[in-house]
């Protein structure tokens, strides 16, 4: 088909991808814009005593309970069918077994060899383990489980490359050596989550990679 043909062609538009990439672009931008969407310690005092982080409730609401919330009211959709499942547990297991082991030297070597990766996570050690178990498990879902499986309802396994980009891109200001990185990891979680039919086992790695990585930059595992 030419160009022409192409621009000739009637216009139809999938309005659930419409919708995906809209509320998933604004969700990226408003987290990015603002340090805290609502004054929660204002409003439960005792909130800092848990630990928790506003910013990971924040993030919470709007990459896990929002599209959860537009799957059930808007798609009319199971959880399931945007990856919210055990999926195939097996295989699932299996490779977050392997990832674990083949990913662990790797950021070890990483974490202690940059400069500027120990710079950006040794200030993160407060946020182990809530902190970045909320923060991954709603990140997770809405990459390797609502945007994944949502776009590949219309474009099949190219899905695992289209979620990594906003993945990706949202890197932007961590360090460069593991930004530059995401695109491929991206890929690699989405491949994970579409082989397990589930985004449960991308998040179990994805933990274990941000977690290790802040121990290591942070120098609590260097003397082992």
């Amino acid at each position: 088909m030419t160009a022409k043909q192409l621009i000739q062609q009637k216009l139809h538009l999938d309005w659930k991808i419409a919708v995906l990439i809209v509320v998933s672009t604004l969700a990226l931008m408003i987290d990015a814009y603002h340090a805290e969407l609502a004054p929660w310690t204002t409003w439960f005092p005792g909130w800092q005593a848990t630990g928790l982080s506003t910013k990971v409730i924040d993030r919470t609401l709007l990459y896990l309970v929002l599209p959860l919330l537009i799957t059930l009211l808007v798609f009319r959709q199971k959880p399931g069918e945007a990856g919210f499942q055990l999926g195939d547990w097996k295989a699932g297991l299996i490779l977050t077994l392997g990832a674990v082991i083949l990913i662990a030297p790797v950021l070890w070597l990483v974490s202690r060899g940059s400069g500027a990766m120990q710079d950006y996570y040794k200030t993160q050690v407060g946020g182990l383990p809530w902190n970045t178990l909320l923060d991954l498990f709603g990140w997770e879902f809405f990459f390797r489980g609502w945007l994944l499986f949502g776009l590949a309802r219309k474009f099949g396994p190219e899905a695992i490359w289209l979620q990594a980009v906003p993945f990706a891109l949202a890197h932007i200001g961590k360090p460069e050596i593991e930004t530059l990185s995401t695109i491929f990891g991206g890929f690699a979680f989405g491949w994970v989550a579409w082989r397990t039919r589930s985004f449960l086992y991308p998040f179990l790695i994805h933990w274990f990679v941000g977690s290790f990585t802040i121990l290591v930059a942070a120098g609590l595992l260097g003397k082992l």
